[in-house]
């Protein structure tokens, strides 16, 4: 059943900072998680996602600022976020040597589930993940992507408003992560859950994700759509291909126009990175190159969110 909207955001963090003695984790972070929205908080090894998530579930105390999820201070009132948060680590943490159905019930019973609603709730949610048929299997025999489903339906057994996803589809073949990817926009169209969402898949972000937050080195470096990112961020490249080679001063011409940031010809292959107004300088382009040689076909292709990922947060490798 569908809950009902809450306008109030599900997450609210003020100047949050976490320091490990002279290290700071967490650097004055500011951000906010609509109710009802899918999230996504990307950032390379040590960015300080992991301390986040944290504070947010009050694992850890920050140094100052203030979090609050769903309108409750993390620190004054935990046992509250506890209940309305569920959560699904990298690590799914299940009971092997137990069946499918124990585990759900065992948790069940640490969040209250009454006894009466019990056992149609756990069919319910083994339904939703396609495991109904598994539940008498120990967890032990289930592939990666099975582990990674029990984990969801165990998380929203008890009917969280708020989702923590910490890598979903890890370690899962293709259509596992196609079938996650379809239940958690379920969560969200269905059943106007809130889902926070880490993952190092890019492509796992955009195809989720109503906003991202990219975080490095504890602070926040950007916030918005996926589409907003790679408008503001990317450059969009285009390929022209020429019925000749075209000479080194059209290609420095077409090098110097506003909004060009870098031409390469190879052979009878021109291309282009560009920014800014795209249709105003493909008609420039055009034009310029037709002026020397026929067009024989053009493609274009936009920016994709690892391009913007590596842009902000740099490719060197993490510790």
């Amino acid at each position: 059943m569908k809950q009902t909207e809450n306008t109030s955001p599900a997450i609210e963090l003020n100047r949050l900072t976490k320091r490990f003695g002279d290290f700071t984790a967490v650097d004055g972070l500011s951000l906010t998680v609509r109710s009802g929205e899918i999230f996504g908080l990307l950032g390379p090894n040590g960015s300080g996602k992991t301390t986040i998530i944290n504070m947010i579930s009050g694992l850890s105390k920050p140094t100052s600022g203030e979090a609050k999820v769903l309108g409750h201070n993390i620190i004054h009132d935990t046992r509250v976020v506890y209940a309305a948060l569920g959560s699904v680590p990298q690590e799914t943490a299940l009971y092997e040597e137990l069946d499918a159905w124990t585990n759900l019930s065992i948790h069940a019973t640490l969040y209250g589930v009454h006894r009466s609603e019990r056992d149609m709730k756990i069919t319910d949610m083994l339904n939703l993940v396609q495991l109904y048929e598994r539940r008498h299997s120990r967890v032990s025999s289930f592939s990666g992507g099975m582990k990674r489903r029990l984990a969801l339906a165990r998380a929203l057994l008890h009917d969280p408003l708020l989702l923590y996803l910490d890598e979903p589809t890890l370690g899962v073949d293709v259509q596992s992560r196609r079938a996650i990817w379809n239940y958690i926009l379920d969560l969200k169209k269905k059943e106007g859950k809130t889902v926070l969402l880490t993952t190092n898949y890019l492509e796992e972000a955009n195809a989720l994700c109503d906003r991202i937050a990219i975080i490095d080195h504890g602070k926040l470096v950007a916030l918005d759509t996926p589409i907003n990112l790679k408008r503001r961020y990317g450059d969009t490249v285009m390929e022209i291909e020429t019925a000749s080679s075209v000479s080194p001063q059209l290609s420095a011409k077409l090098s110097i126009l506003p909004g060009v940031s870098e031409v390469i010809q190879k052979d009878k292959i021109l291309k282009v990175t560009m920014s800014g107004d795209e249709l105003s300088l493909t008609g420039q382009l055009i034009t310029l190159v037709t002026q020397e040689t026929n067009i024989k076909k053009i493609s274009q292709r936009e920016p994709n969110l690892e391009e913007i990922f590596l842009s902000l947060t740099g490719s060197g490798l993490r510790d």
